[in-house]
């Protein structure tokens, strides 16, 4: 049996697996499909977060956790596979909203 890899994001990083634009729907109900909407995802699921960053010698804490749903900007983040599955990570500050 092979064993899943961990990832722990460093300092303000967070680690994103993004929403699958099969995913995406209108507010009328009507799926767009992945061959129409080819636009690299800008919403994603927070799966790891690093511990903060430190500002004037204190840890200062990152505003999202596991679980939370993200916007995020569209070229703030690096692409990496995990076990075959796509993740992003970036800074904190390439966060734009939390989805509630």
């Amino acid at each position: 049996m092979a064993k899943k890899m961990k990832i722990i994001p460093l300092g303000d990083r967070v680690l994103v697996k993004p929403i699958s634009p099969e995913n995406k729907k209108t507010k009328s109900g009507i799926i767009i499909p992945d061959t129409i909407d080819k636009e690299r995802p800008e919403q994603g699921e927070v799966v790891a977060a690093g511990p903060g960053k430190e500002v004037s010698g204190k840890l200062q804490k990152l505003s999202v956790k596991k679980g939370d749903k993200v916007i995020f900007s569209k070229y703030g983040y690096d692409e990496i596979k995990i076990d075959g599955e796509e993740f992003f990570i970036l800074k904190e500050e390439s966060i734009l909203a939390v989805i509630s």
